[in-house]
């Protein structure tokens, strides 16, 4: 019985990002992804000539020094960075992580630098096996955050260490014994990011081939946003014997996808590396960019004994062929298949107009909801709710409350043309203060307009006032009331008559005087109304009232 290693690799640029500086790499002995970084600087030529460089530890079986190998590939690697900024000065501030294991047979030798990360599934339990070189995880270490801070935290991605061509680069080095049915993923943090430890752990638990995998946890990150490159690789580790149908698809042919895929590294042109099984995955026999897996050698395979490690249903075919035809894993021109990443992006941007939009209208109607007016609804006068518009012709206004006592026809002729053109309110209190004061006119009004009204049977001019009979004279009187003057006699010989005051203008009139006529009345009005509104304002109110009654 011997342990082999099954794997699958995948890379997709994500959803917001132009293109793909990820790079990565697994073969038979070798499994790696480095992480581009610095933009317009060539990240994804960083990250394609590191693995360039270190694809030659995939050549033979190491030998029993894994770690002094991975530790002279990596400086290695760092030193080709430096040549090509001295060569080109506009490649400075290139560089790129990485995350690589190197294969034995039964130990596995793993080299780490940034936060590209390496995770092992073992009995049902995710552990991530490397640490980030960050900003952030620092502060983590040392007490100052907290790890679920330090996911959303917004320095999380400025690195500690990387390869950059700068000075000695620092690795963490470290030997791991293997089991089978052990599962490894070594990823980027395009994936590590919009994608939990839990979703991962249940993601790898739960399917079954290295190549379902993958896809599935691409598919995961896009769904979480896509905000950056994503590559993985998924590696079992098989117990597999001589005899064992399954012997003879172990995989040796490596995968190369992401950056390194679509523009292999400059020392790959040395022959020496061409000759390896590394160079010729990186030059000749590599897959289209994106797709899943060995481009040849599985096309039937896992899956033809009971218990193998074949695609799941739907991929028969074999990933080989599978990433030329669907799209958003193949490559494409401006006449090719829309990407999925495209569809999901523009569906996404859609959504996100439609809720904004979908927001606007609500806090928009909710607004007009607080808003209130006094208007007419029919003769009277109403509190309306909303505003007085139409929108694609529906009211924004309804009624929220009419007032049957207070008619439009006994408000002030000016009342009633601001009431008939609303009259804004800032609240419902408000609202219902303005109409208790057109309430309290129109109470006014209308006890003037229906003293004003002439009785049935009478003519329209109240009848002269009679005589007022002349008090007769009291002993007592005078003698209880010595300094009240005897009533003067009017010009017109009634006795008890005020004194006309100079000039011959009547005296002012006493309502407690007057006799029971519509003048009478229309004082007596004026006495009971607001003293901010006399029974004057009325003018008006009387024709109209008769004409509306």
């Amino acid at each position: 019985m011997s342990l082999v290693l099954r794997f699958a690799a995948g890379s997709h640029k994500g959803l917001i990002r132009e293109g793909n500086e990820d790079s990565g790499y697994a073969g038979p002995r070798l499994l790696a992804v480095a992480d581009g970084m610095g933009g317009a600087a060539a990240g994804e030529v960083a990250s394609s000539e590191v693995l360039g460089s270190i694809v030659r530890l995939d050549e033979d079986v190491p030998g029993a020094d894994l770690l002094t190998l991975l530790g002279d590939a990596v400086q290695g690697a760092n030193d080709r960075l430096r040549q090509m900024v001295e060569e080109d000065p506009q490649l400075e501030g290139m560089g790129c992580t990485l995350t690589a294991m190197l294969w034995t047979g039964q130990r596995m030798g793993m080299v780490h630098v940034g936060d590209s990360r390496a995770y092992l599934l073992r009995d049902g339990s995710l552990t991530q096996i490397t640490q980030d070189h960050t900003w952030v995880q620092r502060l983590v270490d040392e007490g100052r955050i907290t790890p679920e801070e330090a996911e959303t935290h917004p320095q999380r991605s400025l690195l500690m260490r990387a390869l950059d061509g700068r000075g000695q680069v620092e690795p963490d080095l470290s030997i791991r014994e293997v089991r089978a049915g052990d599962r490894y993923l070594i990823c980027s943090d395009g994936l590590s990011g919009p994608v939990s430890h839990q979703t991962l752990e249940e993601t790898l638990g739960s399917f079954y081939s290295p190549e379902q995998t993958v896809q599935e946890l691409i598919q995961l990150a896009l769904r979480g946003g896509g905000p950056d490159n994503i590559t993985c690789i998924v590696a079992d580790v098989i117990d597999v014997g001589a005899t064992d149908t399954l012997s003879g698809l172990r995989g040796d042919v490596p995968v190369v996808v992401g950056a390194v895929a679509e523009t292999p590294p400059a020392s790959a042109a040395d022959q020496t590396i061409l000759n390896t099984p590394a160079g010729r995955a990186a030059g000749l026999g590599r897959p289209p960019q994106g797709a899943f897996g060995p481009a040849e050698g599985y096309e039937g395979g896992y899956g033809a004994a009971p218990g193998g490690f074949g695609p799941a249903e739907g991929y028969e075919g074999g990933y080989g062929a599978y990433g030329a035809e669907q799209p958003g894993y193949a490559d494409e021109d401006e006449d090719g298949p829309v990407r999925k990443g495209k569809w999901a992006k523009r569906s996404l941007i859609g959504l996100v107009t439609l809720g904004l939009l979908a927001g606007a209208g609500y806090f928009g109607w909710r607004w007009t909801q607080d808003q209130y007016y006094v208007g007419v609804d029919g003769d009277h006068v109403a509190v309306y709710q909303g505003i007085n518009q139409n929108l694609a012709g529906l009211s924004l206004s309804s009624v929220h409350q009419s007032f049957g006592d207070v008619q439009v026809k006994f408000l002030p002729p000016d009342q009633r043309t601001h009431v008939t053109n609303t009259i804004a309110a800032v609240s419902l209190g408000d609202a219902n203060d303005k109409v208790k004061q057109l309430q309290e006119q129109a109470t006014v009004c209308r006890k003037v307009s229906e003293g004003a009204r002439p009785a049935p049977g009478t003519s329209a001019e109240p009848p002269a006032a009679a005589p007022t009979p002349t008090p007769s004279a009291s002993p007592s009187s005078s003698l209880n009331h010595p300094a009240s003057p005897t009533p003067a006699v009017a010009a017109g010989g009634r006795p008890g008559a005020r004194p006309r005051p100079p000039g011959g203008a009547p005296p002012p009139p006493r309502l407690r005087q007057l006799p029971t006529t519509g003048r009478q009345s229309r004082f007596a009005v004026r006495a009971l109304a607001p003293l901010d509104f006399p029974a004057s304002s009325c003018h008006g109110v009387r024709n109209s009232a008769l004409a509306m009654a």
